[in-house]
């Protein structure tokens, strides 16, 4: 008897996907880093359009 679309046996979702789930957070990481790592460099740095400008001056 299937009570609101649930089934007796269960289907495996997080088996097969564990890369996936795995190489997004290895990506968003790294992204995040490369992101970090040019809004704080140098070239950057006093740009009027960067957000982080005016606390690397102060």
């Amino acid at each position: 008897m299937a009570f609101l679309g649930f089934r007796a046996y269960s289907t495996p979702i997080l088996k097969p996907l564990w890369p996936f789930f795995a190489s997004s957070a290895i990506v968003y990481y790294m992204l995040a880093k490369i992101q970090y790592a040019g809004v704080r460099s140098p070239e950057f740095a006093k740009d009027p359009k960067n957000p982080y400008g005016m606390l690397s001056s102060l």
